[in-house]
């Protein structure tokens, strides 16, 4: 089973990486920005219409794309400035398990990603795989 999705929306710049920490009484709390709960506010609303019936079960595979709005680089041509893929992919998959994809995301065996430019239609492209043991 597969499922292929688009996430109409200007993708965020932020990633899970930018918690902060605080220490109160002697101890350390982590706690979001308010950039970084926006973003993950935006993404849950975004991946709630495509969310599947029941969660993903087993191994599984992740293709994504990223694609971000610019004026000045060629449509399709890769973005190799930040953000790093493997942040905004944590930020993502932190997102679709709270959304129900899948119980956890330990089960993303397989990962292919990409950060391209977009003049006409930014957002983000989601190919969930089921993956079988050969």
């Amino acid at each position: 089973m597969t499922l292929n999705f688009f996430l109409n929306m200007v993708p965020p710049t932020v990633t899970a990486q930018e918690r902060k920490v605080r220490v109160v009484s002697g101890r350390p709390q982590f706690y979001d920005t308010p950039r970084l709960k926006a973003a993950r506010a935006g993404f849950i609303s975004a991946l709630e219409i495509f969310r599947p019936s029941r969660p993903f079960e087993g191994a599984l595979g992740l293709i994504v794309q990223w694609r971000f709005y610019s004026q000045r680089h060629r449509d399709g041509s890769y973005r190799v400035t930040r953000p790093d893929t493997d942040n905004l992919q944590k930020l993502l998959k932190d997102c679709m398990t709270r959304s129900g994809f899948w119980k956890d995301d330990a089960q993303v065996c397989v990962e292919v990603v990409s950060k391209r430019w977009a003049r006409v239609r930014p957002g983000v492209r989601i190919q969930v795989v089921m993956l079988r043991d050969q």
